[in-house]
């Protein structure tokens, strides 16, 4: 029924799998033996799988030379990354929320303080990241001294 409407209109539609309408209708007319250029292509890959899996050993010499799919270090980079962001962000929290119950200041002292943490766990992040330099006394001595 679909198949009609889209006949008398001329439309073709591209489904998901990749085929069209008209490569459908051939298929089902009796062209079954020669699948689409996807299917030829899928059924190629499964086929080399298939060898892989027969013989691992060569395939293990074929990707010795590539880097593992994940780095640990650079795993261990985002933890340290993100941490230090929800840390800044927790430690302003803690703050403001002692200072509201200290000096009752309910809200006032949360909202200012998260958003001091906030800012805080980003510039510590960019520091980490090496986006901005991270700055030492000695730089500002350097700096004070060639001023004068």
């Amino acid at each position: 029924m679909v198949r009609a409407a889209l006949r008398a209109t001329g439309c073709c539609i591209v489904p998901l799998i990749g085929a069209s309408v008209e490569q459908m209708d051939a298929r089902e007319q009796g062209d079954r033996e020669q699948p689409p250029n996807e299917e030829a292509a899928l059924t190629a890959r499964f086929r080399r799988l298939g060898e892989q899996r027969a013989h691992p050993e060569a395939v293990s010499q074929q990707s010795q030379g590539e880097p593992p799919a994940a780095d640990a270090t650079a795993i261990a980079r985002g933890f340290r990354l993100s941490s230090e962001l929800v840390a800044g962000v927790l430690v302003g929290a803690a703050i403001g929320w002692a200072l509201d119950h200290w000096l009752g200041i309910s809200p006032w002292g949360m909202i200012v303080f998260v958003l001091l943490g906030f800012t805080a766990g980003v510039l510590n992040v960019m520091r980490s990241a090496g986006v901005i330099p991270a700055r030492t006394l000695d730089r500002r001595k350097a700096g004070n001294e060639s001023r004068e």
